[in-house]
């Protein structure tokens, strides 16, 4: 493992220890009293409409839930749950179903909560709520708002996808998004300006699903991208993205020169392809993921609330405290890669380079 990377993977197991003390990460709000220290906690989780299984954002979230209840000692359906949300319509009756039964902490998934977490605090002034990708909705004392640096950790996967474009001569990626949002164009600013920091001439092709649980629609996309010459794509679409890794699944299993990069967690596994496994040897699509630790976000947030210092108003992780990085295990990527991508991961922590979080709309080199 490569020194930035054991570096980063410290600071992520710290942000977990530690929680969220206004440095690491950084919070602009305060904290309010929410229980004993050591004290037994509940917690609800609300999925947006990818699901629990989503593989992705949602499943993510979940994860960081599980580890802090694990850890100590709640039970799931009695201490902790998750209520599924199938259309938009359902995410205010969740909220309210949970704030009724008084959890101690409701986790919401996504930007796409925005209106009915704005009403539920509103409505449920002692209802502690973690919003997940939100960072614009007024500060109240019951309300964190988790945002993340995605710029940041798309730079680096941008780095990726244009050295692999330039070692296979294509000089074409691309990137399929779940739906337009504030979050989704920091995925793509920071894309682009990795992809061209290493290859300047580079074309992407970019879409979206328009859409977080269609993977049908993210295979389409993911179809016409690679028929159009783009031979590694990053996904950044939920649900939808699975479409994309099975996409790039199937036409690796076919011989084809083609990758994808995941999203929000390691994906790896996800794009193991047919007849790749032979004695345990699993080859996969994915070149590389763009983790997005929103299991960190949500584990600080519970153990804020057990331990009584839940932080209210916008909290960040970014690169520099491991909030946002590649996973720690690169199978399909070279030591010189990973040596160029330690090098720029410095240069963005250092200060030496600023990855822009507004993307570039139009230019020659976009499709």
């Amino acid at each position: 493992m490569n020194k930035l990377m054991k570096s980063s993977l410290a600071a992520v197991l710290a942000l977990g220890l530690v929680g969220c003390s206004g440095s690491t990460p950084a919070a602009d709000g305060g904290t309010t009293d929410g229980g004993d220290e050591g004290s037994k906690i509940t917690i609800g989780f609300v999925t947006d409409k990818g699901g629990i299984d989503d593989k992705s954002f949602n499943q993510t979230t979940y994860k960081g839930i599980v580890q802090f209840a694990e850890e100590n000692g709640l039970k799931e359906g009695t201490d902790y749950s998750y209520l599924q949300s199938n259309t938009d319509a359902d995410y205010t009756p969740n909220l309210t179903q949970f704030a009724d039964e008084q959890v101690d902490l409701e986790v919401a998934a996504g930007y796409l909560f925005e209106g009915a977490v704005n009403d539920t605090v509103k409505q449920y002034p002692d209802q502690k709520i973690l919003i997940i990708d939100v960072g614009w909705l007024e500060d109240s004392p019951n309300l964190q708002q988790a945002v993340f640096a995605e710029h940041e950790g798309s730079f680096l996967v941008g780095v990726v996808a244009g050295l692999k474009a330039i070692e296979n001569g294509s000089k074409h990626v691309g990137m399929v998004i779940g739906m337009k949002s504030d979050s989704m164009f920091k995925f793509w600013a920071g894309f682009q300006q990795g992809v061209w920091a290493v290859c300047p001439d580079c074309i992407i092709s970019f879409d979206s699903c328009e859409d977080f649980a269609a993977p049908e629609k993210g295979k389409t996309l993911a179809q016409k991208q690679f028929n159009n010459g783009a031979t590694v794509i990053f996904s950044c679409a939920g649900a939808s993205g699975n479409g994309v890794i099975q996409e790039g699944a199937e036409r690796r299993g076919n011989g084809e020169d083609v990758w994808v990069i995941g999203v929000d967690t390691d994906q790896y596994e996800q794009g193991i392809y047919e007849g790749s496994v032979a004695e345990g040897n699993e080859k996969s699509a994915i070149l590389t993921s763009m983790m997005k630790r929103v299991d960190v976000a949500a584990y600080n947030a519970c153990k804020q609330v057990a331990e009584g210092n839940f932080v209210h108003g916008v909290v960040n992780y970014t690169l520099a405290d491991g909030g946002v990085s590649l996973p720690e295990n690169n199978p399909n990527l070279t030591e010189d890669v990973l040596k160029t991508v330690d090098e720029w991961t410095q240069k963005i922590i250092s200060g030496e380079v600023t990855v822009d979080s507004k993307a570039i709309e139009t230019d020659d080199r976009i499709q």
